[in-house]
């Protein structure tokens, strides 16, 4: 948006999500390792075990896949982790709700499949309407690119990484 700083931009090199799937493991890993401390809370709404799996392995606590069916719980979480469009909201519903549901500092990890130049557009705005600000843009591409050559990057997702302000004293509307 205009006047707003520029966002780092990564590329994480990382295998394509299988076909319906949200991410592959090592993206999992990845979101889980960069994102949380041990012991931190993790909302998994991905499809697919692979953020389960990272969630597990990295000694983090989570609210899995029944979090979509009976609410993410009264704990605020350091992670929230989800595929893009959201199933049950609009827009700007869902990122508030996140809001309310991140501790201070927490991030909201959004996968959108790569190739909709507006959509990471509309979502930033929409996020940025609920109360987040937009922290990172990852670009998960099959192969790193090299030092000195040119590479034509395989990219499949791009991760939108959205926060909530430390200084934010709680949920309500931003």
């Amino acid at each position: 948006m205009p006047g707003d700083p520029p966002v780092p931009i990564t590329v994480w090199p990382v295998p394509a999500p299988q076909q319906s799937e949200s991410m592959s493991t090592a993206m999992g890993v990845r979101l889980v390792h960069n994102l949380t401390h041990p012991c931190d809370l993790v909302v998994d709404l991905t499809v697919g075990p692979q953020l389960a799996r990272a969630v597990i392995a990295a000694r983090r606590r989570s609210h899995l896949h029944p979090a979509r069916l009976f609410g993410w719980g009264p704990e605020p979480a350091a992670l929230i982790v989800a595929g893009w469009p959201p199933d049950d909201t609009s827009p700007r519903g869902f990122f508030a709700r996140c809001r309310t549901g991140l501790v201070p500092g927490g991030c909201v990890a959004v996968l959108l499949p790569h190739g909709d130049v507006t959509l990471p557009v509309d979502v930033v705005i929409a996020a940025k309407r609920a109360g987040l600000a937009y922290l990172q843009h990852i670009v998960a591409a099959g192969q790193a690119p090299r030092r000195g050559q040119r590479t034509q990057l395989d990219i499949h997702t791009d991760v939108l990484i959205l926060t909530r302000s430390a200084t934010d004293p709680g949920g309500g509307d931003g």
